[in-house]
């Protein structure tokens, strides 16, 4: 069954990347966008030994197309050599690639030609409440996620669980990305427990029975498999104050649910941070495909301790301060980041997000339900 969104990624014009883990979407995306568009999927076994064996015949299946034809190539980072082809044909053949990869890591290690900016990147998210539109639910968001793939099963635990143990299989031991496989499998839990936190490398390293060491090669792999965001603190420029540790967020609440083996309706102890984390998201999205702000961060006191704004959107030297709580009631200490931040400056909106149903605003905050903040904030 094929869930069919319109999203947020508008069409391109011009030769891009697409990443985004798998199942969020990307081939469907392509079909509906470049539906005359040549189609090279290296996760045919087939094909991909025949490239392995001769680059060449990579160059010789399209060098014929006219030029300023499209050409897909699924999953390129299991041959990034062929970059120096795609560069070839964009040059002499004047031909147009969208290019999908569910891993920056490989291209990235591998020191191969990433087309020297003749083409744009672009990430594939899971579906938005923008996107889903009325079948958007946000319970059912944060126990399950929103990956399309995942949104298409009717059984969701159980496709969860093959979606993992399929990134486990196909990302990392096919593409021998980490040596400990046990050891990554030890860490996934671990890791899971600090989603939109500061991780304890000491701690997790620990719990998993692995190195420190090891443990920030694995986050470094979470990331280049796009399953992991790090989230960095503000630092102000004008004053000199501790460098903040990056807080740390996973792709999706199905994901990070599933890594902590947790099953049944989303607890009061868990809801806090995957709704947080999920309005994260969508304000990544809001950023790259927008163009909406430049970049996001979280804000924490230099001077009063343990206050904290969860987001900090900067656009130029503007910021908007988000705080975001499950809470259906607004209490004062809620909103005491947000009032300690309004001495930053810049600072020309401050929101809190929360699960009630009251519109208002209190000593310049705009207090807004997450419905509200969807319509308002998210879809604008």
């Amino acid at each position: 069954m094929t869930l069919m969104y319109a999203r947020s990624l508008k069409h391109q014009k011009h030769s891009f990347f697409l990443l985004g883990p798998r199942g969020t979407g990307k081939s469907t995306w392509l079909a509906q966008f470049f539906p005359q568009a040549k189609v090279i999927n290296l996760l045919d076994e087939s094909l991909y030994q025949s490239y392995l064996a001769d680059i060449s015949l990579f160059y010789d299946s399209l060098k014929l197309l006219k030029p300023h034809s499209w050409v897909v190539v699924d999953e390129i980072q299991r041959l990034p050599n062929l970059l120096n082809e795609v560069h070839r044909l964009i040059e002499k053949q004047k031909l147009r690639f969208a290019l999908t990869g569910s891993s920056a890591r490989k291209l990235r290690k591998s020191g191969v030609n990433l087309l020297a900016g003749r083409a744009h990147r672009y990430y594939m998210y899971p579906f938005t409440p923008k996107e889903l539109g009325q079948d958007f639910n946000l319970d059912q968001a944060l126990c399950y996620g929103t990956i399309p793939l995942i949104q298409a099963q009717g059984d969701k635990l159980s496709a969860l669980n093959s979606y993992v143990q399929m990134y486990l299989k196909e990302e990392i031991k096919a593409e021998a990305l980490v040596r400990n496989l046990p050891g990554f499998v030890r860490f996934l839990p671990v890791l899971a427990l600090y989603h939109g936190q500061i991780i304890n490398t000491s701690s997790t390293a620990r719990d998993a029975e692995v190195s420190r060491t090891t443990v920030n090669g694995f986050i470094e792999v979470l990331e280049d498999t796009l399953l992991l965001n790090k989230l960095p603190a503000y630092e102000a420029r004008l004053r000199v104050r501790e460098k903040k540790h990056p807080k740390i967020y996973w792709m999706d609440p199905g994901i990070v649910r599933t890594a902590r083996k947790r099953t049944g309706p989303v607890t009061i102890e868990e809801k806090g941070s995957l709704f947080e984390g999920y309005v994260y998201m969508c304000l990544k999205v809001k950023m790259e495909y927008e163009s909406a702000f430049d970049e996001i961060s979280y804000w924490s006191s230099g001077t009063a301790k343990n206050i904290e704004v969860d987001f900090l959107l900067q656009n130029g030297s503007e910021f908007i301060a988000i705080e975001v709580k499950t809470t259906k009631k607004v209490k004062a200490e809620d909103l005491k980041g947000l009032k300690v931040i309004s001495d930053l400056k810049g600072v020309k909106r401050r929101i809190f997000v929360y699960l009630g149903t009251t519109q208002m605003e209190k000593d310049g905050i705009e207090i807004m339900p997450f419905t509200v903040f969807c319509k308002k904030f998210l879809t604008v």
